[in-house]
């Protein structure tokens, strides 16, 4: 049966700190085998480390820079680790990097990539908003955290991990507002549509490529359903 995939590619994973080229290449046959078995990936990319670098730059330059600057250097960011990711793809991607997550989108190629659109969330909005124009159910968002838990695991040493987590508690974690550069699970403007649209999301490690060809494949994975 064919399957079209929505994945929120997290910009940790695309540029830690320089561009992780092994990630990348190893992320690309995972991938590819995958549509070549006739299924689809649409993949919005985040800005990651690069983002906040620019946005930490601009706040030294000019103390008072407008939140809507730093919301599109971040979405500048996104756009050119999409053009990154697309041109990895080859023939393979479709010509043009989606930004307007919302309008039709017509080509016969089966693999998408996107970035960011406005001001006012990450790209983690685009990809909800993207998984509801192609009538996908599910959005993986693939980030550098195993699992969701209940406080920091980096501070408290007894955080609780989540398997499954309901859009009321996730909602609780990830709080209402977005601000910039923002560290969360996943963006809490996107959190608030997924729950609205009734949308199913899988948060895991994007490095664990082995795991992510587990929930391609429809088999047992570690990682957080949120529903």
């Amino acid at each position: 049966m064919t399957k079209t995939i929505i994945i929120s590619l997290g910009g940790s994973l695309i540029a830690p700190d320089g561009i992780d080229i092994v990630f990348l290449k190893r992320f690309r046959k995972v991938i590819s085998d995958f549509v070549r078995r006739g299924n689809r990936a649409v993949m919005v990319c985040g800005g990651g480390n690069t983002c906040r670098k620019y946005q930490s730059a601009a706040r030294i330059i000019n103390g008072r820079v407008d939140k809507n600057d730093l919301d599109w250097i971040g979405i500048a960011t996104t756009r050119l680790n999409a053009e990154l990711v697309r041109s990895a793809f080859g023939q393979l991607a479709y010509e043009k990097i989606i930004y307007n997550p919302s309008a039709a989108v017509k080509t016969g190629k089966k693999i998408i990539i996107g970035a960011g659109f406005l001001p006012g969330s990450s790209s983690d909005k685009d990809a909800v908003l993207l998984a509801k124009n192609f009538n996908a159910g599910t959005l993986i968002n693939l980030s550098n955290i195993k699992y969701v838990y209940d406080k920091d695991p980096n501070k408290f040493k007894g955080a609780k991990p989540y398997k499954k987590i309901s859009w009321k508690e996730f909602k609780k974690i990830v709080g209402d507002k977005w601000l910039p550069g923002k560290h969360t699970p996943f963006d809490p403007v996107a959190s608030k549509l997924a729950a609205k649209i009734g949308m199913e999301l899988i948060i895991t490690r994007g490095s664990d490529l082995k795991n992510l060809k587990n929930i391609l494949n429809g088999k047992k994975f570690t990682g957080t359903i949120v529903h």
